[in-house]
């Protein structure tokens, strides 16, 4: 049984193409000692560049269909993370990774895995509603607020806030199940679907992963370790502009656009470790290797 699994979305057209950094980031900083899973929504498989399918393989990741059409109304494509922790794995530990993600130094599964807590870090902000509406949210799903208060990864002033957390990158327990006998990415679809049905709650578009998270994490029968901030270190937002610190070893960015990798010297980096795991610094060449071996 695999330690750790890192899984994590492999969609056309960016996503599928981010993945390849991701995974060849992953094997770069963990290498082989972790496993990879991508998926793709079943009704978009057919799309997937055949060339992304090879490099992947290369590295030893799979690319898996998950149905996703229908599960929420209205649609919610940020939903597809939470489909994606649904699948079935043999894995003791999952780590979802939204797929603008890089690894950019040597890791070890145990800065990552705390056992009976979902590993993850604070969301950078929250401005789509003031810190009442979690008695709402709490109230709708018939669980006690939590004593605990955090500060937001930008917040500089004021008090610290009601958890809440990113869904970009966040470690859990696959085999756990609570007292009902669920799986905690189960649980997170069940108190997901219950705050979607309540119309008085606000921004469930697109926030309805990240606004279920804490909820979903203490019905499972879990509690959270908040990761320090060089593990999932944001760029862009309110920081666009500012150099990497150097005062601190960062360990994994999360870059949401390429041209912010570019911003910050990493283009050339992510290439280098694409062309060590995959053979290959862009998926236009994997074209060029299959004509010369004709």
């Amino acid at each position: 049984m695999d330690r750790l699994t890192f899984f994590f979305i492999v969609e056309p057209p960016k996503y599928q193409l981010m993945a390849c950094y991701l995974a060849a980031s992953i094997r770069e900083a963990f290498g082989t000692q972790v496993a990879m899973i991508g998926y793709c929504p079943a009704h978009r498989m057919a799309e997937v560049d055949p060339d992304v399918v090879t490099t992947l393989g290369r590295m030893g990741c799979d690319v898996r269909p998950m149905e996703t059409e229908g599960v929420f109304d209205p649609p919610y494509p940020h939903g597809n993370k939470m489909l994606a922790a649904l699948q079935p794995r043999d894995g003791e530990y999952g780590c979802f990774l939204d797929s603008d993600i890089l690894f950019l130094r040597p890791n070890d599964t145990a800065n990552l895995i705390h056992e009976g807590r979902v590993s993850l870090t604070p969301a950078a902000s929250m401005g789509w509603a003031g810190q009442d509406v979690w008695t709402l949210i709490y109230d709708t799903v018939g669980l006690p607020m939590p004593d605990e208060r955090i500060r937001l990864m930008n917040q500089n002033k004021g008090k610290d806030r009601m958890p809440y957390f990113s869904s970009g990158l966040f470690v859990f327990p696959e085999q756990h199940r609570n007292a009902d006998g669920l799986r905690f990415p189960e649980v997170w679809i069940q108190v997901a679907a219950t705050i979607d049905a309540e119309p008085t709650i606000p921004a469930k578009r697109p926030y309805l992963d990240q606004m279920t998270l804490p909820l979903a994490i203490r019905k499972a029968g879990l509690d959270w370790y908040i990761l320090p901030k060089e593990q999932h270190y944001i760029l862009g937002g309110r920081k666009r502009g500012e150099p990497l610190p150097q005062d601190r070893e960062i360990f994994t960015v999360h870059y949401r656009n390429w041209e912010i990798v570019k911003e910050h010297g990493l283009s050339r980096r992510a290439k280098d470790m694409l062309q060590r795991h995959a053979g290959v610094r862009r998926l236009a060449q994997l074209g060029k290797q299959s004509e010369a071996a004709e």
